[in-house]
């Protein structure tokens, strides 16, 4: 009756099996006991043992794995008892440095027509097990049996809810933060979950074994690419068959070096692009079961939704912005240049009425300002009108590589635009633009020790020209000019001419180039 409340009296897992064991070798007066927990393929997954001390199991070197007397038991689920160990055929004797044993006593332990584990005693203090020893041994493992399966649903309730506690500050993190750090979540959290010595988020490259690393927990390697030489960690992936590996070997020093037991889950990650969960535990420790496969599958799928859900939020309010700048862009133009060209056509009127002199000089001096103004503004709506992928257009291109490469600058650069320059470009020319922008720029930025720097570009029905001007130190007489020769031959191949100024007081390139006409490149 105290052995049997003994057992029934706890709920954690661990706790519930060695109080399994302390009451039995208690029952019947044993010197020494244990429980050995089935493996889903055989042998023994776990031993707990009691009665024999750190220094016998130091020497032994290692517990049991299920051979012999404890490997029948495993195959033949029935008790089994004897006055002597060693003169049974089926034993397979003891270790160097394991206490001598005598008596034996095994009797299976199991929960819902399934075989858990065995109850092992041995060394009786009466000197041999009896008929009544087994009977109570075989009473207190039914209850045992209850005892085990209540523990574990225990565990598992415990472990869902944990699961699904992370999976929802896992979607509201990624839901609430910048979506690029999704994948770091992700893994992190199912290594924390999963008791992980290594998680991977990886996408297939379609050849030679190779994924992308997409993500990785924060003990885990950090390697661009991993190459993994396993064939059921292939077949899984193909298939989009979640799989349990006893030991994946194949990940190299870049995963991490040792094997250990592994899981593989291939899930949708965004957009539907294939992508793959790889769990790596340390190589001395239990294997994944079957519940962690089905929770690591499931916590795949709301991180797949939850970062999908978070890349349609950031669309739509990358749609807002666009909309909020469009309609910026109508009202600078429909309201504010209309206004200012207004006032320099009054201006303009005024100054007609006035005699040379002074004041009409000021005059027309603000209608210019007013001019530059305008094309700025003009400017302005081009940057605010652009659209997502709109690199098609000379314009958008040149404004975002004046920013790229110009904002090194003490003072950004600037850009300015008058005439049709989209549409007399066609995209060979555009791509030569572009380029002479570029490396005009970042030569500005490298070696004139400029402030600032303007690049205008002015187009007409015949050419198109571009001034690239800086207020840096000039260019000398000893700076080496490879790059205003790469300059100068782009301005060539396309029969345009390239003409160069420079002072101590700065420097302006001049690029002219005619506009191609149709059936001429």
């Amino acid at each position: 009756m105290r052995a049997n409340r003994a057992v029934v009296s706890h709920l954690e897992l661990p706790v519930v099996l060695r109080t399994i064991v302390e009451a039995a070798v208690e029952l019947v007066g044993a010197r020494y006991g244990a429980l050995g927990v089935i493996a889903e393929g055989g042998g023994l997954e776990q031993f707990i043992h009691v009665g024999m001390g750190d220094e016998a199991v130091a020497r032994i070197g290692h517990l049991p794995e299920g051979h012999g007397l404890l490997g029948a038991l495993i195959d033949d689920p029935r008790p089994i008892r004897l006055d002597s160990i060693a003169d049974d055929p089926r034993s397979s004797g003891f270790p160097d440095g394991h206490p001598p044993m005598t008596a034996f006593l095994g009797v299976p332990i199991a929960v819902r027509d399934t075989v858990f584990g065995n109850l092992y005693l041995t060394d009786p203090v009466a000197g041999g097990f009896t008929e009544d020893d087994e009977q109570l041994v075989k009473a207190l493992a039914a209850n045992a049996g209850f005892a085990i399966d209540n523990a574990r649903l225990f565990a598992e309730t415990v472990a869902r809810q944990a699961w699904s506690a992370s999976a929802a500050e896992m979607t509201t993190t990624i839901l609430g933060s910048d979506s690029a750090g999704a994948h770091e979540e992700f893994a992190d959290r199912a290594a924390t979950l999963l008791g992980a010595r290594a998680v991977f988020v990886l996408e297939p490259r379609g050849r030679d074994n190779a994924y992308r690393v997409l993500a990785s927990s924060d003990e885990a390697p950090h390697p661009a690419e991993l190459v993994i030489d396993n064939e059921r960690v292939h077949s899984a992936v193909e298939g989009s068959q979640p799989t349990r590996l006893d030991e994946l070997s194949g990940l190299g020093a870049a995963g991490g070096g040792e094997a250990g037991p592994a899981l593989v889950v291939p899930f949708d990650g965004r957009a539907g692009d294939p992508q793959v969960l790889v769990v790596v535990r340390r190589s001395d420790a239990r294997p994944f079961s079957a519940f962690e496969l089905e929770r690591a599958v499931f916590f795949a799928r709301q991180a797949a939704i939850a970062m999908e859900l978070a890349d349609a939020r950031a669309d739509r309010e990358r749609v807002a912005l666009l909309e909020d700048r469009a309609r910026i862009a109508r009202d600078l133009h429909d309201h504010v240049i209309q206004q200012l060209f207004g006032a320099g056509l009054e201006l303009q009127s005024i100054e007609s009425e006035l005699p040379p002199g002074r004041a009409a000089e000021r005059i027309d001096a603000t209608v210019k300002s007013l001019d530059d103004t305008i094309a700025q503004i003009r400017t302005a709506i081009f940057a605010l009108s652009r659209q997502r992928g709109g690199g098609e257009s000379l314009r958008h291109r040149l404004l975002d590589i004046v920013q790229e490469v110009g904002d090194a600058l003490p003072h950004p650069a600037t850009v300015s635009f008058s005439g049709p320059v989209d549409v007399v470009c066609d995209a060979e020319l555009a791509d030569d633009i572009a380029a002479f922008v570029r490396e005009g720029l970042t030569n500005v930025v490298r070696h004139a020790g400029a402030d600032t720097a303007t690049v205008e570009v002015v187009a007409t029905a015949d050419q198109i020209t571009v001034d690239l001007a800086d207020d840096g130190t000039g260019m000398g007489e000893t700076r080496r000019r490879s790059g205003l020769r790469n300059l100068s031959e782009r301005a060539e191949s396309r029969a345009g001419v390239l003409e160069l100024e420079s002072t101590p007081q700065g420097t302006r390139l001049h690029l002219r180039l005619p506009v191609p006409t149709e059936g001429v490149r």
